[in-house]
């Protein structure tokens, strides 16, 4: 069960380790301050427009994201394909739990992490101030995936249900999930902590766990041992932030031009991943380490149901986590979500029509 501390607390862990974690980061870029519109109005801050063609110097920044998961296609492609590069940034990727990437994020370490939208306000909510500048995960990625023999959700009473870790992603997915059949996830099944969702995917491989959020690849090996979909959260596309673009407030106001290549390289990286099948499903073998083309193929017909056109960010990817965190004694109730969130760059991108062009 989440103890309606347990939130609070990790948010307090992840500013003292960010604190512990080397040096703070130094300013990276030129900026060139600029004015433009949003369209939901977050914060609108950055449209470049023609100040955008200038030629600038190659920039490093470094780029954490938690796991290998299907979502983070659009992220390998960018780097992978050469699209970050093109567009003047010189990008590692670092994989970095996700209890720790916020904290990474906070002490310099990283300049960007790939984050859930629930670590990202509980963060912000202790004390950081972070920006999440897109989302190329708008919608719940998942299946809650049950063994054979529970049927209807009703059957998840009394049985064991996993997730990554309280307050994460996956625990705001599962509630919502069990609370849609009038399953109170606090009395009704046992939440239970595996630490990640490759962890997930073994429980409930192994029957360690009676079901738990999942998606392709490790969501057909699943189905291949007799389990099943019992509620499909990715069909119903519900909006939730699940992969958050999220820097520092204090790099994206110092270092607008550079954070806007990066969301321009996002945009027509989606571009490529929702058109070239086969440089894709390559990209997803070699991530996955993985010769089976069966299994990258479907995962990538899945991904293509779940990615939206352009990241935005919105307020209604929030919803969901407010309403959880603030169940469990989160002091979110007075947290503005909108101030969190900045449209202006996936705006601009869109204005500039950013996409992807086969060379």
């Amino acid at each position: 069960m989440w103890k309606a501390n347990s939130t609070r607390a990790g948010a307090a862990a992840v500013l003292l380790a960010a604190i512990l974690i080397s040096a703070c980061s130094q300013p990276v870029g030129q900026a060139a301050p600029a004015t433009g519109a949003a369209p939901t109005a977050p914060v609108a801050r950055t449209k470049l427009g023609t100040a955008y063609s200038e030629t600038v110097a190659r920039t490093k920044l470094v780029t954490a994201y938690s796991e290998t998961v299907f979502n983070n296609l659009p992220l390998w492609t960018a780097k992978e394909s050469g699209i970050f590069e093109k567009n003047g940034l010189d990008v590692e990727l670092q994989q970095i739990n996700s209890s720790t990437s916020i904290a990474a994020l906070l002490s310099g370490q990283v300049q960007v992490t790939i984050a859930g939208g629930s670590e990202t306000l509980s963060a912000n909510v202790a004390g950081a101030d972070l920006e999440v500048v897109a989302v190329t995960g708008g919608y719940y990625p998942y299946w809650l995936m049950a063994q054979a023999n529970i049927t209807r959700p009703e059957e998840l009473k009394g049985k064991k249900v996993g997730i990554s870790q309280a307050g994460s992603s996956s625990d705001i997915a599962t509630r919502v999930a069990l609370r849609r059949f009038n399953l109170d996830p606090n009395t009704d099944v046992s939440i239970v902590p595996v630490g990640s969702q490759s962890n997930r995917t073994a429980a409930l491989l192994s029957g360690a766990i009676d079901a738990g959020l999942d998606n392709p690849p490790g969501a057909l090996a699943q189905l291949s041992q007799g389990l099943h979909p019992l509620i499909d959260m990715a069909g119903e596309k519900l909006p939730t932030a699940n992969n958050a673009v999220v820097m520092q407030r204090s790099f994206v106001e110092a270092n607008p031009v550079v954070v806007q290549r990066y969301v321009d390289s996002l945009v027509e990286a989606l571009g490529r991943v929702k058109t070239d099948r086969a440089y894709s499903v390559q990209l997803y073998k070699k991530y996955f380490q993985t010769d089976d083309d069966d299994a990258m193929n479907k995962t990538y017909d899945f991904m293509l149901e779940y990615m939206s056109d352009l990241p935005w960010p919105t307020t209604d990817q929030f919803t969901d986590i407010v309403a959880q965190l603030q169940s469990h004694g989160e002091a979110v109730s007075q947290a503005d979500v909108s101030k969190l969130l900045v449209t202006s760059f996936v705006q601009s991108a869109a204005d500039r029509k950013v996409t992807y062009t086969a060379s």
